[in-house]
C-alpha cells in the first residue's frame, strides 16, 4: 500500500510537471507569434498613426487576452480535439460501410458550419439574402464536400484534379453574378474554416489514414480543409446568381470611446458573454458528434475521457479569452490604423506596412499552430513546422500588399484571384502530393479570426479615407489571405522535391568512387562541382 501511494504520488507529480512543461512551451511560441505584431502596432501608434489613449489600451489589454487565450486554446487541442478527431476518423474507415461514411460527412460538416461563429458576420455582410438561407446554403456546400473529401481518401483518389474541376467552376459561375459579390464570395471559403472545425476535420483525416497501409495514406491525410473550402465559396455563387444581388451596401462600425480604465472594463465586460455563448454553440455539436461515437462504439478509455473533458475546458476557454481580445481589442485598432495611414500624403506606405503586419500575423492565427505541428509529425520532421511557418508568414505578406493595392486602385478582385489559383493548380501536376494538400489546407487555416478581426478592419478603415467601395474593395482581403500560401507552400514542395533527388544522388557517390578504385579523383572532383556549396558542405 505504501509503495502503491509513493507511486501514485510520483505519477501525480510527474503529470504536474509535464504540465508545467507544455505551458511553458506554449507560452514561448505565442509570445514568438503575437508579441512582433503588437511591436509593429506599438511602433505605428507612436510615429506615423497616433491613436486616442483608449483605442491603445483596448489593444493592449486585447493583446494580454489573446496570449493567453493562445496558450490555453493549443493546450487543449493536443489534449482533447486531436484525439477526438482521430478516433471518430480510425470508426469511420473501420466501418468500411459507403453510406456511414457519406451519411456522417454530411451531418458533420453541416452542423459544425451552422455554429462556426464567423458564418453569422458573414450572413451580416449580405442583407438581401435572408441570414437562415445564406447559413444554409453553406453549412451544406461544406458538408456536401466533406464527403467528397471522405470518398477522396477511401478511394485514394488523387487531389489535383479535383482541385482543377471544381475551381474551375467557381470561376465560371463568377462571370455570372454581380462584382459587389465576388468579395463575399471567395471570403465565404475562408471564414467557414475557422479554429473550431480545423483541428477536429484535420484530426479526422490522420484517423482515417491510420487505417490504411498503402504508401499514400499519409499524403492523403490531408486535404479535407482544402475541399470544404471550396463549398461556402461555391454556395454563395449560386445565391448570387438566384437573388441577383446589387448594390450590396455595408456600413462599419462606430469605434469605441473609452475615457477611462472603467469604462475599458465595461467595454471588454460587455463582450465576454457574447463570446461564452457563441464557443457554447460552437463546441457542443463536435462534443455531441464525439459522444455518440463513444456510446457506439466505445472508442477511448475511461481515463481518456477525463483527459479530453479537461482538454475540452482548456480549448473553450482559451478560445472565448482569444476571440474576446482579437474582436473587442483589435478589431477598434486595426480599423483607427487603417484609416490613419491611409489619410497621410503618402498613403502607399500602407502597403509595406500591410505586408509587414501580414508576415507576422499568420503565426498568431490558431489554427495555424495544429496544422504546422501536425505536418511536422505526419512527414517525421522531412516538412518542419518552422519552414512551414516562413512559408505562410511570405505568403500571406504578398497577399496583403495586393489587398493594400486593391483598396488604393480600386482593381477588381478577380484580376487576382484568377491568376493566383491559375498558378497554384498548374504547381499541383509537379510537386509531390503532400505539398498540394498541405498547401490547399493551409489556404483555408491561415485565413482564420485574425484576419477577420485585425486585417479586414484594416482594410476596412484605409477603404473610407480614400474614400472607395468597402464591399468591392476592402472585402476580399479573407480571400487573398487564403490564395497565397497555396503557392508559396507548393513552392517550398518544389525546393523540396529537388533537395530529395540532390540526397538520392549523394547517396550514389560511393558505388561511383568505388566503382572508380584508386584513379578515381578526377570523377569525383566532377561530380562534386555538380553540387552547390551549400550542398558540399552537407556532404
Amino acid at each position: 500500500l505504501i509503495r502503491q501511494s509513493a507511486g501514485r504520488e510520483q505519477k501525480g507529480r510527474d503529470e504536474l510537471k509535464f504540465l508545467r512543461s507544455s505551458i511553458q512551451e506554449k507560452l514561448t511560441e505565442t509570445g514568438k507569434a503575437v508579441f512582433p505584431v503588437i511591436g509593429i502596432v506599438l511602433i505605428l501608434c507612436f510615429s506615423v498613426a497616433p491613436v486616442s489613449p483608449g483605442i491603445l489600451m483596448a489593444f493592449l489589454v486585447g493583446a494580454v487576452l489573446l496570449t493567453a487565450g493562445m496558450v490555453l486554446f493549443s493546450l487543449g487541442v493536443d489534449m482533447s480535439m486531436t484525439l477526438m478527431g482521430e478516433r471518430v476518423g480510425v470508426c469511420m474507415a473501420k466501418s468500411k460501410r459507403l453510406f456511414v461514411v457519406v451519411a456522417l460527412g454530411f451531418i458533420l460538416g453541416f452542423v459544425i458550419t451552422v455554429s462556426e461563429p464567423d458564418l453569422q458576420v458573414l450572413a451580416g455582410q449580405v442583407p438581401s439574402i435572408p441570414n437562415i438561407v445564406l447559413i444554409g446554403a453553406v453549412a451544406a456546400g461544406v458538408g456536401f464536400f466533406l464527403v467528397i473529401a471522405l470518398l477522396r481518401m477511401f478511394f485514394s483518389m488523387a487531389l489535383p484534379p479535383l482541385l482543377v474541376f471544381f475551381y474551375g467552376l467557381v470561376f465560371i459561375l463568377s462571370v455570372f453574378v454581380p462584382r459587389d459579390f465576388l468579395s463575399v464570395a471567395f471570403d465565404s471559403g475562408g471564414v467557414t474554416t475557422g479554429p473550431m472545425t480545423v483541428p477536429f476535420i484535420m484530426a479526422m483525416g490522420v484517423g482515417i489514414s491510420s487505417v490504411r497501409s498503402d504508401k499514400h495514406a499519409a499524403d492523403d491525410s490531408f486535404g479535407l480543409v482544402a475541399l470544404c473550402s471550396v463549398g461556402p465559396i461555391l454556395a454563395v455563387l449560386l445565391l448570387g446568381m438566384i437573388y441577383q444581388t446589387e448594390n450590396i451596401s455595408y456600413v462599419p462600425d462606430a469605434l469605441p470611446e473609452i475615457r477611462d480604465s472603467v469604462e475599458l472594463w465595461a467595454y471588454f465586460r460587455g463582450g465576454i458573454p457574447e463570446y461564452l455563448k457563441e464557443m457554447a454553440v460552437s463546441l457542443l455539436p463536435i462534443v455531441l458528434f464525439f459522444g455518440l461515437f463513444q456510446v457506439i462504439f466505445h472508442m477511448v478509455t475511461t481515463k481518456s475521457l477525463i483527459r479530453i473533458g479537461i482538454g475540452l475546458i482548456y480549448t473553450y476557454a482559451g478560445l472565448v479569452l482569444f476571440l474576446t481580445g482579437v474582436n473587442v481589442g483589435f478589431m477598434p485598432a486595426g480599423n483607427y490604423l487603417g484609416q490613419v495611414i491611409a489619410s497621410l500624403p503618402y498613403r502607399w506606405i500602407i502597403v509595406p506596412i500591410g505586408m509587414l503586419i501580414g508576415y507576422f500575423i499568420v503565426l498568431a492565427e490558431p489554427a495555424v499552430f495544429v496544422l504546422t505541428k501536425q505536418v511536422e509529425e505526419i512527414t517525421d520532421g522531412a516538412i518542419s513546422a518552422h519552414s512551414m511557418g516562413l512559408s505562410l508568414s511570405i505568403g500571406v505578406s504578398l497577399s496583403l500588399g495586393l489587398a493594400m493595392i486593391r483598396v488604393l486602385t480600386g482593381i477588381s478582385i478577380f484580376w487576382f484571384i484568377l491568376p493566383g489559383y491559375f498558378i497554384a493548380l498548374a504547381l499541383s501536376f509537379f510537386v509531390p502530393k503532400i505539398f498540394t494538400a498541405i498547401a490547399f489546407d493551409s489556404g483555408g487555416v491561415a485565413s482564420g479570426p485574425m484576419t477577420a478581426t485585425f486585417l479586414l478592419p484594416f482594410a476596412i478603415g484605409a477603404c473610407q479615407s480614400v474614400g472607395g467601395d468597402i464591399v468591392r474593395d476592402a472585402f476580399g482581403i479573407i480571400a487573398m489571405v487564403a490564395m497565397t500560401p497555396l503557392i508559396a507552400i507548393q513552392i517550398l514542395g518544389a525546393v523540396y522535391k529537388v533537395r530529395l533527388s540532390r540526397s538520392k544522388a549523394a547517396q550514389e557517390m560511393p558505388v561511383l568512387l568505388a566503382e572508380q578504385g584508386g584513379g578515381g579523383q578526377p570523377a569525383f572532383v566532377s561530380y562534386l562541382e555538380s553540387f552547390g556549396d551549400d550542398d558540399i558542405i552537407e556532404l
